[in-house]
């Protein structure tokens, strides 16, 4: 799997984000120590989603539909980059998007960040585990004329599987449909980590 370019930006918008959202020193932020601890829980929340994988899902827009997801961790700062893709009865791509995930041990949440092309890096979301899942919220279609809010949750996560359930707001959460997606997942390959884009010369 190679991104050299769009690792590139997604990280940087990451870090940004990450000291956009950084409480000031007056708020009694956590001790250093504090922070590596969280850290040290959590880094490996999304480490189930790390190979690939073939799905099918059912959309309430779409009906039933299948794709492929594939995972990488990146070599330095524990993230988490993922390519989602739908596609036809004869392979075709039909939607594809990539989301780069990183936890923030000062806020203690993952942050996540969605490309859809040409739309920039605007589709943002957090997410934290809550016991045996993975809760998340995250917007979609920002730079679109819908933009929508979605309330998503991994569960029944085992080794070689996973269930995926999306609720979706088009009114800035005030109502919401519930299972507007729901997903199977199976994997079909081991999980791997993505190698260094510039490893160091002897």
């Amino acid at each position: 799997m190679r991104y050299p370019v769009l690792i590139a930006a997604m990280t940087t918008m990451a870090f940004s984000l990450c000291a956009q959202a950084a409480p000031p020193a007056s708020s009694g932020r956590r001790t250093p120590d504090q922070i590596k601890a969280t850290y040290a829980a959590h880094q490996g929340d999304f480490d189930y989603l790390l190979g690939d994988w073939e799905f099918t899902a059912v959309s309430r827009e779409y009906g039933p539909g299948r794709g492929y997801w594939s995972a990488v961790r990146l070599p330095e700062g524990g993230l988490i980059l993922d390519e989602y893709r739908i596609v036809g009865d004869s392979g075709q791509t039909y939607y594809v998007t990539n989301t780069l995930r990183a936890y923030n041990a000062v806020l203690d949440q993952w942050e996540l960040v969605s490309t859809e092309q040409g739309t920039g890096l605007q589709n943002l979301g957090t997410a934290r585990r809550v016991g045996a899942e993975m809760h998340i919220e995250q917007k979609f279609g920002v730079m679109s004329d819908s933009p929508s809010l979605w309330r998503i949750r991994y569960y029944g996560i085992g080794p070689d599987r996973f269930s995926w359930a999306g609720d979706r707001s088009t009114d800035g959460g005030r109502t919401w449909v519930t299972d507007f997606l729901r997903i199977e997942a199976r994997r079909v390959g081991p999980a791997h980590t993505l190698g260094p884009m510039t490893p160091p010369k002897r």
